[in-house]
């Protein structure tokens, strides 16, 4: 994560974020917390890294998702030169869907 991230709003952000319990709770949280169109579209790229990892082309995941190319793009860099922040989170969540 940039360093610039690491402050003590972004560290109590993610505190609220951990402290959610349950599936309701997090969606309760996430409506109060963002607007539904950046909600969407963090639930879009977290699809097209899901999509990434399964080998599919960036025009079948344009197609199944509404992503741009250039959403696909990014999520791509970030899925593959990022914090691995993406492939923890499919790690943890492939049996739970």
């Amino acid at each position: 994560m940039s360093k610039d991230l690491h402050t003590p709003s972004m560290d109590r952000l993610c505190d609220a974020f951990l402290s959610m319990k349950t599936r309701e709770e997090m969606y309760h949280f996430l409506e109060d917390l963002c607007t539904v169109k950046e909600i969407a579209s963090m639930a879009q790229r977290y699809e097209v890294a899901t999509l990434l990892q399964a080998g599919e082309t960036y025009q079948k995941i344009a197609a199944q998702t509404g992503a741009s190319t250039a959403t696909i793009s990014r999520v791509n860099r970030a899925f593959n030169y990022g914090d691995d922040g993406y492939h923890l989170a499919l790690t943890r969540t492939d049996d739970k869907s």
